[in-house]
């Protein structure tokens, strides 16, 4: 029997709860560790959800001999130092997406990765979404066609918060943009690759971060249409549409349950429920990578990363999206 791969959580909020409740329904790992600057906070996660061993910072997770891969569930800006400072010790990272704010900041990553022969993916759990993977099979074989439009959007209200909240504190590289438009655009770069062109354009909140974006990616004979909000919910559902029919990813369509097909005029719905919330699979991706040797991910591949962080980093620039640690590095 293979061994059991040992996680380890690192930033105890909402997504590490609902990765630890996935993580106790896949084979052939669990949780054996988790980190928060609060040992009070690691005592009560690591009880909740049967971890053995609980620290009060990072750093003594990261040197743990009982942890095979980390987790990485913090706020956008520490992606980048805690990834590197886990893989430094020789431990397999997941981290959280944006796996980095800006493309400089994943290259540096990746990097170490290599250096020190870790295994390292980007936590970009939609990719690994049965629905999402069948959309992708569908869209190559030519179910509906050379695609001519995607339309995806992502947007909740999320204004009424404290200003301090990560969403809405530019320091944290807040906005929709790096949080939920990272979505939308995924999918366009799923099925159209890199696009010819960008336009962006956004509207930010009083506290400094962008709170809309909306975005057109150009393609050699097509069009993607993406938005992200903070400012108001959206419908959710994406659509394919090709030159032989469409493809509508159900409402929210980054999580879906299933898709629809809709060719001359008749529409088939495929129910396609997910396994748990839906981070198992990118679980198993972790696992199985890990078990053949791998490094990184076919799937959800380094260089997959790399350019998603260029995509965003490119609507970033048309749309004046600037950190305040990117300008202070820019003087």
């Amino acid at each position: 029997m293979a061994q059991q791969v040992r996680w380890g959580i690192v930033g105890l909020g909402s997504i590490a709860h609902t990765f630890a409740k996935d993580l106790a329904l896949v084979t052939g790992g669990s949780l054996v560790a988790v980190a928060s600057r609060s040992i009070q906070k690691a005592k009560e996660f690591a009880n909740e959800y049967g971890a053995a061993h609980s620290f009060d910072s990072y750093e003594a997770l990261f040197e743990s001999n009982e942890v095979d891969v980390v987790y990485i569930a913090t706020p956008h800006t520490s992606h980048e130092d805690l990834s590197i400072s886990a893989m430094q010790k020789g431990k397999h990272v997941l981290c959280e997406k944006p796996m980095g704010v800006n493309p400089e900041q994943v290259a540096r990553m990746i990097a170490v990765a290599k250096e020190n022969k870790v295994f390292l993916m980007e936590a970009l759990w939609s990719r690994f979404n049965p629905s999402i993977q069948k959309t992708k099979q569908l869209v190559e074989s030519g179910e509906i066609g050379a695609i001519g439009f995607i339309h995806a959007d992502f947007a909740f209200y999320a204004l009424g918060r404290d200003s301090e909240n990560r969403l809405l504190n530019p320091d944290l590289a807040g906005g929709s943009l790096l949080d939920v438009g990272i979505y939308p655009i995924f999918l366009s770069y799923l099925l159209l690759g890199m696009p010819t062109k960008i336009q962006a354009s956004s509207h930010f909140y009083k506290t400094g971060v962008e709170m809309q974006t909306s975005m057109i990616f150009d393609y050699e004979g097509a069009q993607a249409i993406l938005y992200s909000g903070l400012n108001s919910k959206s419908e959710m559902k994406a659509e394919i549409s090709g030159s032989e029919g469409s493809i509508f990813l159900h409402p929210r369509w980054h999580e879906a349950q299933g898709y629809s097909i809709e060719k001359e005029e008749d529409i088939v719905a495929y129910s396609l429920p997910t396994y748990g919330k839906g981070y198992t699979y990118e679980i198993e991706e972790v696992q199985a990578c890990l078990a053949s040797g791998k490094l990184q991910s076919t799937m959800w591949s380094h260089q997959n990363s790399v350019d998603l962080a260029k995509l965003l980093y490119a609507v970033r620039q048309k749309s004046g999206v600037i950190f305040p640690f990117e300008e202070q590095k820019q003087v």
